[in-house]
């Protein structure tokens, strides 16, 4: 690990390979999304996994556990009524109802420092379960 971002207020890490990865996403478009967790023992937010570009919101949403929670990233691209196509980026606090409640109170309290790190996020989605972070969901916001 070259460098980490350190959130001062939970004392949590943040690995460079998240900067790095959402930068990758942001400008070359080389995933669609990436999927965030943190590990308890050496406190730090790291990649759990990226999906490339070919891959669909479904992909994404059948990529988070369902009983612990993560943090992700998806860049949603569509066409607007006047046919420009557009790119928005959503952060996803993914907390499910079957997760620790500690899980749920160390993503509850690290999240902040982990979307000021990601910079260039467009809206924000917090789900406890798969229909509140729904295509419907994002779409609405997102037009």
């Amino acid at each position: 690990m070259a460098m980490a971002f350190k959130m001062a207020t939970t004392g949590m890490w943040i690995a460079d390979e998240c900067k790095n990865s959402f930068m990758e996403m942001k400008w070359k478009k080389v995933h669609r999304y990436i999927v965030f967790k943190i590990d308890e023992k050496s406190r730090l937010v790291t990649v759990d996994r990226v999906g490339s570009p070919g891959e669909s919101y479904d992909d994404f949403a059948a990529s988070l556990p369902t009983d612990d929670c993560r943090y992700a990233v998806f860049d949603f691209d569509f066409v607007t009524v006047d046919n420009c196509r557009k790119s928005k980026i959503f952060f996803i606090a993914w907390s499910p109802t079957a997760s620790r409640i500690r899980a749920k109170m160390l993503y509850a309290t690290s999240k902040a420092g982990l979307r000021r790190v990601l910079d260039g996020i467009h809206y924000e989605v917090q789900a406890t379960d798969p229909t509140e972070m729904g295509m419907d969901v994002i779409k609405h916001k997102a037009y």
